[in-house]
């Protein structure tokens, strides 16, 4: 039990952490053009949200093991809940990320994916609380 309690805080820390920091400094790299710092941010955004089904899956199996209806309890079920609505806001991410670098490679200068910024950094701001509250579900039940 203690492994995969240390797999599940591990996987948190080391995939949440740089997702969030990706996702926050997009909106910057976007209005200065910066294309292939964009592209790096874009696949490190993928890399990482793909690794952060690993929070989910041990945190599910910790529960699990833990047993004692603990997935019954309704933090355990909001803090899950939050975190597929996370994973949601990163596929939208993903979407506006591809769409960005896509915008600002084209030779044409009117299109400089001020729409793709917006949303970008409104999601990623909501996507760091969401974390945040699902972090305070964990440290700080019933």
């Amino acid at each position: 039990m203690d492994l995969l309690l240390w797999l599940h805080i591990g996987f948190a820390i080391f995939t949440l952490g740089p997702i969030t920091a990706a996702t926050m400094s997009a909106p910057r790299v976007i209005r200065t053009k910066n294309v292939p710092a964009l592209r790096f941010i874009q696949r490190t955004t993928r890399i990482y949200a793909i690794g952060s089904i690993g929070v989910f899956v041990f945190g599910l199996i910790l529960g699990i093991v833990m047993g004692g209806g603990l997935l019954g309890r309704w933090y355990m079920t909001a803090s899950m809940t939050l975190f597929i609505v996370g994973i949601v806001l990163l596929v939208l991410i993903d979407r506006d990320l591809r769409a960005a670098v896509q915008a600002l490679s084209n030779e044409s200068a009117e299109d400089d994916a001020k729409v793709e910024n917006g949303r970008i950094a409104a999601i990623s701001s909501l996507l760091s609380v969401i974390w945040l509250v699902i972090l305070f579900l964990m440290v700080v039940p019933e």
